[in-house]
Parts: structure tokens; C-alpha cells; sequence
């Protein structure tokens, strides 16, 4: 997908937070500009309102890359701006003494010094909002804050403003910076939350994934352990018997032939186990897996009565589908589906979040999803990932359909023709003119 759509759907959660953000932050200058500079042509005469609107268009282009570089700092990309946020430090309070005196000693009018006064607050309440995203302890942002209305005080009354004008000014100061400091220090909040959410969930799809190879490991340690142990004991007690001339060191090493083939067998089980993937264990993996990486996952279908090697084509269909979704997405939401019609059984994997598309749709036994490669599970000879789903389904005459299925929706569909002989377990009867609806399994159905 191209366009501007597809360059928004490219982008992950965190990404697009933060674009929010930046271009909230780039708006900014123009609210200020449309509400302080501009009005003065309608308030102000010549040359003076041109020289409110270029300090205050000035103002605002400078708040707006201090803003962009000083999020690039929160985010631990850049080194803080010291010397850009000076420079907006001391550009605000001149502007604003500027505004001030041209309100107090500029042309005469009804509206002048309103107009020059709006501009004296407006200035100081954006420096201060965009000099808040420096600051991270939210007792300096209050102090910036005050600081900036005791300021603002202390300045107009000795150029001559009334005291209970001055006391406005530092009240409307204190009100409008303290809007912007806390929308500032909002913004760099939430984007760091994202950001360290979405690394907690990456965090939990991982250790998900490390506790399956665990427990492959653990298997694997359980068989090989014990009869190494044997091997070893018995080579050793064969060594003996040999230096000694006992013929019992035959006998000794037939019996370690007859463990090693006997390892050798336990082990093509273990790993046949493990690479044959079986429905129902796979289906409640799935829902596993993706819970605990925080995806709303829902199983649904009849499980029990198909052949075994269409539950082991759909069962690596069911894994591979779930290491796509946690690799390449960033899906909140996953439905796995299961339907049994006449002759033919349908497995169908649905989830949002899918970062653009690229992927087609095929009718063929060939057709690839376009969601990801690899799943680190293929057997040798076999292929990985959406390559060893096709010569699986390929096997047993399925067909593998993938691609968009809406806005920010992705579909999986793996069909399989079922043997004239097989007789599965059927769904619930569809309700009158309705079609066969898919029976929820809990976890618990799933794995007994």
C-alpha cells in the first residue's frame, strides 16, 4: 500500500505516538503566531505591528526546532540542546520586554497596548511550555512556571504598568504557561510510557518463546542424559574387561550398541514430537503465547476427529501464523478459527495491527502469506517459514490464502481437502438460515 495511509499503518504504536507528538509540538508555533502576531495588524499601526509579527513569527520558528531536538533528547537519540534552549531562554524575555515597552510607550490607542500586552503573555507562556521538555522533575517545571509570572510582575511594574495590571499579567502568565508546561510534560510522559510498553511486550513475546526452547531442551536433556550416563559407564567396564582379556567386553559393547539405537530412537521421537505439530497442542500454544505477550487471542472450531496429517499440516499453519504475528505486527487482538464444512476443513488466522501490506492474495497451493519469514523450526530439507507451510499444505493438497482483509486487518487461510473416509467431529447445527458457527474451546478444553 502507498500513500500517505500506508506510511501511517507502516509506522508501530511507538512510532506513531510520537509523530503525533512532534507535529503536535510543530502546530504550536502556528497557534502562536495566529493568536498573537496577527491580531496586532488589526490593533497596532504601521511599522509597529510588522515588528511584532516578525519577532513573534521568530519566536515561534525557534520554539519549534528547540521542541523537535529536545524530544530527540528524551528519547536519548541527541545530546541535550544546551545552547539552542539559551538562545530561547534569552529571545523569550527580550520579546517579551519589547512587547512591553511598545505597550507602554508605543502609539496610542484603545486597543495598542492590549494587543502589545496579549503578545508580552503569549511569548512567555510558549517559551516556558517548550523549555519545559528540558526538564524532567516536575517540581522545576512548577518553579519555571512561578519563576516566569513573578517575572513577568516584576518587570511591568517598574516600567510603569498599574499594579493591579501587573498582577493580571502574572496571573494569566501563570495560567497559560502552566497549560503549556503540563501539555509538554503530558506529551514526553505518554511517549515514554509507549515506548517502555511496547518494549515490556517485546520483552514477554521473547521469554515466551526462550520457555518453549526450555522445555525442548529439558526433553531432550531427560532422554540423552540418562543413557549417556549408561554409555559411559559401560564403554568404561568394556575397557576393563578388555585389558584383562575377559570376553564379557563383548557382550559389554553389544549392550552399548543396543543403548546408542535406542537413544538414536528416543530422540527421532523427541524431535518428531516436537516438529509434527499436533492441532489441539499447538492451538493452545498459540493462545499462550500470544497472551502472554499481551494479544487478546480467541481459539474457536471443532479440534478432535480430523486425520492426523491434515492436524499436523494446520498445526505448523497455527505456529508459524503465531510467530508472524508476534514478529511483524503489532497486534492487539488475534481470532483463530477452525470450521469443518462437508469435505473440506478451513483454518483461518485473523489479527489487526499488520504494518502495511505487500502481501497478495493466491489461490493456489504455492500462495504465500507476505507477513514474515521464518519460524527457526523447519526440518531439513523442508524449508522455513511460509516456505515449508506451502510443501506441507502442498502434501496434503491444501491451499494457503493471505493478505488484507480491511483496515489494519491481516487473514490467514489454510484449506484442506479431507480423505472421502474421514468423518470429523462435526460443530454445533447452524441456527435456521444461519450458517455453522464456531464453538469457543477455553484453554483448558484445548490442552486436556
Amino acid at each position: 500500500m502507498s500513500g500517505r495511509g500506508g506510511w501511517w499503518r507502516g509506522k508501530s504504536t511507538p512510532a506513531k505516538v510520537e509523530t503525533y507528538t512532534r507535529w503536535s509540538f510543530h502546530t504550536f508555533p502556528l497557534v502562536e503566531v495566529a493568536a498573537f502576531a496577527l491580531p496586532a495588524f488589526g490593533y497596532v499601526p504601521a511599522p509597529v505591528n510588522w515588528i511584532l509579527f516578525l519577532l513573534v513569527s521568530a519566536h515561534a520558528a525557534l520554539g519549534a526546532v528547540t521542541a523537535s531536538l529536545t524530544l530527540d533528547w528524551t528519547r536519548g537519540r541527541r545530546p541535550l540542546p544546551v545552547r539552542l534552549l539559551w538562545a530561547l531562554g534569552t529571545t523569550t524575555v527580550v520579546i517579551a520586554v519589547v512587547s512591553l515597552m511598545i505597550a507602554l510607550h508605543g502609539p496610542r490607542g484603545a486597543d495598542n497596548g492590549a494587543a502589545a500586552g496579549t503578545v508580552f503573555v503569549g511569548v512567555l507562556s510558549f517559551g516556558i511550555g517548550t523549555l519545559a521538555l528540558s526538564v524532567r522533575e516536575p517540581r522545576r517545571m512548577v518553579y519555571g512556571v512561578l519563576g516566569a509570572a513573578l517575572g513577568a510582575g516584576a518587570v511591568a511594574v517598574p516600567a510603569g504598568v498599574p499594579a493591579p495590571a501587573a498582577a493580571v499579567a502574572a496571573g494569566a502568565t501563570v495560567l497559560a504557561a502552566g497549560f503549556f508546561t503540563f501539555t509538554s510534560a503530558f506529551s514526553v510522559w505518554l511517549l515514554n510510557a509507549v515506548y517502555e510498553l511496547d518494549e515490556a511486550r517485546e520483552t514477554r513475546a521473547r521469554l515466551a518463546v526462550a520457555e518453549e526452547r526450555l522445555r525442548f531442551g529439558r526433553d531432550l536433556h531427560d532422554v540423552m542424559g540418562r543413557n549417556l550416563a549408561v554409555v559411559a559407564l559401560k564403554s568404561e567396564l568394556a575397557v576393563q574387561l578388555a585389558r584383562r582379556g575377559r570376553p564379557e567386553a563383548v557382550e559389554q559393547m553389544i549392550e552399548v550398541q543396543r543403548i546408542a539405537r535406542e537413544t538414536q530412537r528416543e530422540v527421532r521421537d523427541v524431535v518428531r514430537g516436537y516438529r509434527e505439530a499436533d492441532l489441539r497442542t499447538e492451538l493452545a500454544g498459540a493462545q499462550g503465547v500470544l497472551t502472554a505477550a499481551g494479544i487478546d487471542c480467541e481459539v474457536s472450531g471443532p479440534v478432535t476427529g480430523l486425520p492426523a496429517e491434515i492436524q499436523s499440516a494446520l498445526g505448523w499453519v497455527v505456529r508459524e501464523a503465531t510467530t508472524n504475528v508476534l514478529r511483524h505486527g503489532d497486534a492487539a487482538r488475534c481470532a483463530v478459527s477452525l470450521r469443518v464444512a462437508e469435505d473440506r476443513v478451513t483454518l483461518t488466522v485473523e489479527n489487526d495491527g499488520t504494518p502495511g501490506s505487500g502481501a497478495g492474495t493466491g489461490t493456489g497451493p504455492s500462495t504465500g502469506t507476505g507477513t514474515g519469514t521464518g519460524t527457526g523450526t523447519a526440518e531439513p530439507g523442508r524449508g522455513s517459514g511460509l516456505a515449508g507451510l506451502r510443501e506441507r499444505l502442498r502434501e496434503v493438497d491444501g491451499v494457503l490464502r493471505a493478505g488484507p482483509a480491511g483496515d489494519d486487518l491481516f487473514r490467514l487461510t489454510a484449506e484442506v481437502p479431507l480423505p472421502p473416509d474421514s468423518v470429523p467431529e462435526q460443530a454445533p447445527a447452524p441456527e435456521p438460515g444461519g450458517s455453522p458457527r464456531p464453538v469457543p474451546h477455553p484453554v483448558s478444553e484445548v490442552t486436556s
